[in-house]
């Protein structure tokens, strides 16, 4: 009897343990370290730096992705500690693993602790010196600690250190390689977060309305029509500042016309599209859910991709 109850007890802790797995991962978010993709941004759009002739490179950066993804999961943990209760007041985060009560605070803090642990070590391996490792840190303590602590209850810099973290991914994804990533690409990569940012917090607006600001503080000082004056604005910088990046793009000639022109369609088609998935559809509380449920969004996305590589290929400087 006592080993069929032993037996027992294994059986029912099995499941327990399982699901406590799946609820660690889904508070890790791995569906959004697409967002690590920026990484690669420097060495498709640097002069020297060619990804297909280069395979070490390619190996270096694609390290730097996984790098990031670590830090970002450890960040995800973090924050959903820091708005455990505040996650409770919401009609979606309360499903979270941690609001829900199917992930144990001590589980999550542990591993966010041991990722960040590790990922060091494993970023100064990568790189061969700390320029790297630097902009993962800085990565780290601003989007982990500073962001989740307090500069999220800042009204305007709750937005833009959003736009940062993008922004350091891509000096990463260059200081890996070690080549310096160009000024256009840093302006776009930082005025498309500011783009999902604005999308996000417009979403969230909407969809809490008279109680936004009982979930987190900082959406008091929001209203709809001021963030759509800020989307419309950044919109229209998004599409030059895209522009100016293909125009001056090293990696391509520029005789008879700067061939990663011809990407600039898709770019502004994906973003007409995620602006009427925003405005008509109420979506952007999740840009990553986004990308990966609407197919014209994809489809623009990934045409976007392989006309890119293709004009590398065909076309290098």
């Amino acid at each position: 009897m006592n080993n069929l109850s032993g037996t027992q007890s294994i059986e029912r802790a099995a499941p327990l343990s399982a699901r406590s797995l799946r609820a660690l991962v889904r508070t890790m978010r791995p569906r959004q370290w697409i967002k690590n993709v920026f990484v690669f941004a420097a060495i498709a759009f640097s002069e020297g730096r060619l990804w297909y002739t280069e395979p070490l490179a390619l190996l270096r950066v694609i390290g730097a992705f996984v790098a990031f993804s670590m830090a970002a999961s450890a960040i995800y943990l973090i924050n959903d500690l820091v708005d455990i209760e505040k996650d409770r007041a919401h009609p979606k985060k309360r499903h979270r693993p941690l609001a829900a009560g199917l992930l144990s605070p001590t589980l999550a803090a542990v591993t966010a602790t041991l990722l960040i642990v590790a990922v060091f070590p494993f970023a100064i391996w990568l790189d061969g010196d700390f320029d790297f490792a630097l902009a993962l840190a800085i990565y780290v303590v601003v989007q982990g600690f500073l962001y989740s602590y307090w500069l999220k209850n800042v009204v305007i810099f709750d937005i833009l250190i959003i736009a940062a973290g993008f922004i350091l991914r891509a000096i990463a994804g260059a200081a890996v390689i070690d080549i310096v990533i160009t000024p256009w690409l840093i302006v776009c990569m930082g005025l498309l977060a500011l783009f999902l940012g604005i999308g996000k917090r417009r979403h969230e607006l909407k969809l809490l309305e008279d109680g936004a600001g009982n979930h987190r503080r900082i959406l008091q000082e929001y209203s709809i029509p001021l963030l759509d004056q800020m989307q419309a604005i950044v919109t229209a910088s998004i599409v030059m500042a895209y522009s100016m990046t293909a125009f001056s793009a090293p990696v391509v000639p520029k005789e008879p016309f700067p061939m990663l022109m011809i990407t600039i369609p898709f770019v502004v088609y994906a973003i007409f599209r995620y602006l009427y998935l925003i405005y008509q559809r109420d979506g952007g509380g999740a840009p990553e859910e986004l990308v990966l449920q609407d197919r014209p969004l994809a489809l623009s996305i990934v045409l976007w991709g392989l006309t890119v590589l293709a004009v590398l290929i065909i076309f290098p400087s």
